[in-house]
């Protein structure tokens, strides 16, 4: 057999993908030579495209059903000649396009019914670690840790050099997953009272929930809508720490190795879905609000 052709499935969100990294470098370090293609959403194929584990980012507008131009051009993804498929989104569209859309002869790697590898039980164990050992089982490498080297850059200067960052934004549909601005504003108020310089980032959907903290803590420094992914990777490679939500920047920040604090509410379960990094950790209480700003402060100090 030449090269092994590989399709791997991973949709996103942002934190889903950064949890994948180590599984994806894996994946090419084990099979340097096959030609391995991703499957994402178009909100991740630009940065997916950048990343130096895939030959080529074919992009899912996950469709209706309904839309025969998108159903055919998947039909046809799905009947090129892989040598297997890995779904890492193991969703119920991830399932159908095993059962509609594929092969019965494909090596399927995942948890739709039928599949030909199918993943043992996943019960407790983070996503990280799930997407490794589905990328072992497909041939990966394991123990790889994925460098960021290919998504920093010094596009702010020093602005966040030893500073905390607070990440206080996550999507709207999850308000349990978001710790108080009220609860922000005293812990950043603690740091500058401290001498230290605290750093506000997110994207302009959480430009309500920044200002929120600002208008308690105005001597925060307002990045919001001011950083890219790379950007914000090496302002999380600079800082002191990093607080903030169940919400993809965090799970970034804890990639970079910055010492990092999950502040999570009961609609996060941290066997699941805790930040993986050298110094991440997390700190939750059934009603996030309960999380007090003096235990994250503590949660932090151990970090």
């Amino acid at each position: 057999m030449g090269n092994p052709r590989i399709l791997v499935i991973k949709h996103g969100a942002l934190g889903d993908l950064v949890q994948g990294f180590d599984a994806f470098a894996g994946l090419r370090h084990g099979l340097p030579d096959a030609h391995i293609t991703l499957l994402t959403s178009p909100a991740f194929a630009g940065l997916s495209r950048r990343a130096p584990w895939f030959d080529e980012v074919v992009e899912d507008r996950r469709a209706s059903a309904l839309n025969l131009a998108q159903l055919f051009r998947m039909r046809r993804l799905f009947h090129a000649p892989w040598d297997m498929i890995i779904d890492l989104q193991c969703s119920r569209r991830t399932a159908r396009y095993h059962q509609f859309l594929t092969p019965p002869k494909t090596r399927w790697l995942g948890t739709a019914s039928g599949a030909s590898d199918p993943y043992p039980d996943f019960t407790g164990v983070n996503n990280a670690e799930r997407m490794k050992v589905a990328i072992g089982m497909a041939g990966g490498a394991g123990g790889i840790t994925a460098s960021l080297d290919w998504l920093a850059s010094d596009d702010h200067g020093n602005d966040g050099e030893g500073a905390l960052v607070l990440v206080p934004g996550c999507s709207p549909a999850k308000p349990g997953k978001r710790w108080p601005a009220s609860s922000y504003a005293v812990l950043a108020n603690s740091f500058l009272h401290d001498g230290r310089k605290v750093v506000i980032v997110g994207t302009a959907a959480d430009r309500a929930a920044a200002d929120a903290v600002l208008r308690d803590a105005p001597g925060c420094i307002d990045m919001v809508d001011r950083t890219g992914l790379d950007a914000l990777a090496a302002l999380f490679g600079r800082a002191h720490a990093v607080v903030g939500n169940d919400t993809g920047p965090v799970f970034l920040a804890a990639k970079t190795g910055v010492p990092t604090l999950m502040v999570m509410g009961g609609d996060t379960d941290p066997s699941m879905s805790a930040p993986v990094g050298a110094r991440a950790g997390w700190i939750r209480q059934q009603n996030v609000g309960d999380v007090t700003p003096q235990q994250a402060k503590d949660a932090l100090a151990a970090l």
